[in-house]
């Protein structure tokens, strides 16, 4: 009896076809239309007009952020309620979650994210880089960054690692099928970002395909549960939040350091080297978590 990954959890609950169809269509109605509503009315109140143009930085992250909740909403209706199991299973197959290995990945991408996103930037580009911090702002900032971060790469895991992979297992359990589709998936609706009309396809394919799209999809197959993505998508998000934000980025925040120009062949070779020594750090510095209990494959198998 072999342990089960969180690929395999999606076969506890009720699991036929035109379950993940409706699933699918519960959670974009509530990530695309809900959501959307909200962001408009975020920006009728802050500005009296439904234009995230006119909104300060406050107001541009909360009218982005503010989606993000009934994104994550949908997802649990459509695991809860359709496929009847819970939504841990969009995480892990084990009991609980291993917050430690979260925790692993926050630390594996930051280290790289800092050396080479912000010391490497800066010694290359120096002139790009500016200094401007607003303490009382950004205090303010701080906990509506966190929270809001927070629900947001959690609930992209949920649905992109999580809910699209079992979907796509029930079609082929190939690991490199998985991979692609969840990289592919990730990709499309970050396809409007300001990044890519600044960066290309060299953009497109460094930073969300390679990495947020197939790294992170990679290293949850291989350890069986979306913990250290999460840990790492959590990290990627904050970092760019709350150190330093590139003029003209999709999410103006208050950080205290401000790049003026995005340089996309930089961007494309530091996520190169940031590669390995993410690895290096979450599988020779860190060791994957082993401490809780294991549920079984022959476990808690539901009907289709």
């Amino acid at each position: 009896m072999k342990n089960a990954t969180y690929v395999e959890s999606a076969r506890q609950g009720k699991y036929r076809g035109w379950r993940y169809v409706l699933g699918l269509v519960v959670i974009l109605f509530a990530w695309l239309v809900v959501g959307t509503g909200a962001s408009v009315l975020v920006a009728f109140a802050l500005s009296g007009q439904p234009d995230y143009y006119v909104l300060g930085p406050f107001g541009k992250f909360l009218f982005v952020m503010v989606g993000f909740p009934f994104f994550l909403a949908g997802v649990l209706i459509a695991v809860t309620l359709i496929h009847r199991r819970h939504p841990l299973t969009l995480i892990t197959a084990r009991k609980k979650i291993s917050w430690r290995r979260i925790g692993q990945g926050f630390v594996a991408w930051s280290v790289p994210a800092f050396l080479l996103g912000v010391l490497g930037q800066y010694l290359f580009y120096p002139d790009s880089f500016s200094f401007n911090f607003d303490l009382a702002t950004f205090a303010l900032f701080v906990p509506l960054a966190l929270v809001f971060t927070a629900i947001q790469t959690t609930t992209e895991e949920l649905f992109f690692r999580g809910y699209i992979v079992q979907g796509a297992s029930m079609i082929s359990t190939n690991r490199v099928f998985l991979a692609l589709m969840a990289a592919v998936v990730f990709t499309l609706p970050h396809l409007l970002n300001p990044e890519v009309s600044a960066g290309g396809w060299l953009t497109v394919f460094s930073n969300y395909f390679l990495v947020p799209g197939l790294l992170w999809t990679v290293v949850s197959l291989i350890d069986g549960t979306t913990e250290l993505a999460i840990g790492a998508h959590f990290a990627n998000n904050i970092g760019s939040i709350l150190l330093f934000n590139i003029t003209g980025s999709a999410l103006p925040t208050p950080a205290p350091f401000t790049i003026s120009e995005y340089h996309a062949t930089y961007g494309a070779l530091s996520v190169l080297v940031a590669i390995p020594i993410f690895l290096a750090i979450a599988y020779k510095v860190f060791k994957r978590d082993e401490a809780s209990e294991p549920v079984f494959q022959s476990d808690r198998i539901g009907r289709r």
